[in-house]
């Protein structure tokens, strides 16, 4: 079984087995997920985490929460201003073992040209070799961040109290990177 003191190289996030995505309130009620389904990553380690660095970039155009006014509304001005701020960056400024299965990734996060730190613990859900002889790796984390705080501040009162969207938004990501040569 590898672990993560083992992982040794390059390797580049899959898209097409991955999964960046997003959790908000809406109305104070309820939840809506939604993903980005453009987005590629790198991540590059020596032996024991050594000189290890992590890279991410969304295109937030490919925004997608299974409703097109919804994502229409998103691509705008009151929330990301895609056609000013088209993509959303992360880029790692420390990597370690939080313990023998959980990557701990502090970095810098990107929105609306707004950069703050976060860190994110990564499950590591183990290594292995798919049917076409790719070495694959498997993580999934979550995080916290305050929109509000990127510069995404539209809401709008609710009647009952509170507002239309939650400030504070999970960050899920689910990631299959595989091996470079």
């Amino acid at each position: 079984m590898t672990t993560l003191q083992q992982l040794d190289g390059t390797y580049v996030i899959d898209p097409a087995h991955s999964q960046l995505g997003f959790v908000a309130r809406h109305a104070m009620v309820t939840k809506v997920r939604g993903t980005f389904s453009e987005f590629e990553g790198t991540a590059t380690t020596g032996p024991d985490l050594q000189g290890a660095q992590i890279e991410l970039t969304a295109q937030v155009a490919s925004v997608d929460t299974r409703n097109a006014d919804r994502d229409g509304h998103l691509k705008t001005g009151d929330f990301f201003e895609v056609e000013t701020f088209p993509t959303l960056t992360f880029r790692s400024t420390a990597v370690e073992a939080a313990d023998a299965d959980t990557l701990r990734v502090t970095g810098d996060l990107t929105i609306k040209d707004v950069t703050k730190p976060v860190t994110i613990d990564f499950e590591f859900n183990g290594a292995a070799t798919d049917p076409y002889g790719n070495q694959r790796i498997g993580f999934e984390g979550s995080t916290t961040i305050v929109r509000s705080e990127f510069g995404i501040t539209f809401n709008a009162a609710l009647e009952t109290g509170g507002v239309l969207v939650s400030d504070k938004i999970q960050l899920e990501l689910e990631v299959s990177a595989i091996k470079q040569a």
